[in-house]
């Protein structure tokens, strides 16, 4: 299993360079961001949104352009329909989220005439390379399903196992987390994670091992484990958080990010094609990582 975030950009760069469809470009992160994953020959864009916007930041950051195709389209949701018109007239094969809001990008994704979905739901995983955890740690999901049921929750956990496998690990493990480690008849999170626990254990959920409910702590630390007498292969070792709902996703997520000094990449599962989608907020280096690991797995 990869354990740093710059082997995805490695194993990006051993295949064949993508295109790359870009959903209002006009955006100085993303446009560094594709400037770099250029060098490295890992994509080629066709940028859609604002041409006179899109070529003056290019011009300011110092990123020739020329050879690209660009879309003008000033409606950032008509950007996005059109992006994801190229993917379906095969003539990219990753989409990325521009100055768009997620919610106007994952609209056009999910229109049932010229949508991208593939399963029965599309799901948010990042993957972060932490300075406090030994390996690459999955999160999901922080960006699209706001309270998942608990049918939901098994396409999120078949999601993320997915892009671990692409990514080489052939059984992660996964935590499905809460504020406690103890199943409370009061806490619904407690009894969906015994329950996908014991689902895992009787080959209804399979390709991972999943254990639940546990804190926090304990999912990414051994000792806390002991102290808490868990005796599990999960805890302390994990691969992939499963959160409660997108609240606890997102501030784990932003936590790691903007307090943790973390690195993340991130990408949609369960569309026809990895799609790049990072906060607007994210850096340059988040937003390069998220393509070489959509790159990687694309």
């Amino acid at each position: 299993m990869i354990q740093k975030l710059a082997e995805i950009v490695e194993m990006a760069k051993t295949k064949r360079q993508r295109k790359i469809a870009v959903a209002a470009a006009a955006d100085y992160d993303v446009l560094e961001a594709l400037k770099n994953a250029g060098k490295n020959g890992i994509v080629e864009p066709i940028l859609v949104g604002i041409k006179p916007k899109i070529e003056k930041i290019c011009q300011e950051i110092d990123y020739d352009i020329s050879k690209y195709e660009i879309i003008h389209e000033e409606d950032k949701f008509q950007a996005s329909l059109q992006a994801a018109q190229l993917i379906r007239e095969g003539r990219a094969e990753i989409l990325m989220k521009g100055m768009v809001s997620t919610g106007q990008l994952l609209k056009a994704v999910l229109d049932k005439e010229h949508g991208l979905r593939k399963g029965s739901i599309l799901s948010h995983v990042a993957v972060f390379e932490s300075p406090y955890y030994h390996k690459l740690l999955g999160i999901t999901d922080a960006a699209m399903n706001v309270a998942p049921a608990f049918e939901d929750k098994i396409s999120l956990i078949n999601n993320a196992v997915e892009l671990f496998h692409l990514l080489g690990e052939p059984n992660p493990k996964v935590a499905v987390v809460g504020a406690v480690e103890t199943v409370n008849q009061r806490m619904e999170s407690t009894m969906h994670a015994a329950t996908l626990s014991m689902m895992n254990k009787r080959k209804q959920i399979t390709g991972c091992i999943i254990d639940g409910p546990l804190a926090l702590d304990n999912a990414v630390s051994k000792k806390a484990a002991l102290v808490k007498n868990i005796d599990s292969e999960v805890a302390g070792n994990v691969d992939i958080i499963v959160a409660p709902d997108i609240n606890g996703a997102n501030f784990l997520y932003k936590a790691l990010n903007f307090l943790g000094g973390a690195a993340t990449a991130a990408v949609i599962m369960g569309a026809k094609v990895p799609i790049v989608l990072t906060s607007r907020a994210d850096s340059e280096k988040s937003k390069f990582l998220s393509i070489s690991l959509a790159a990687a797995i694309g």
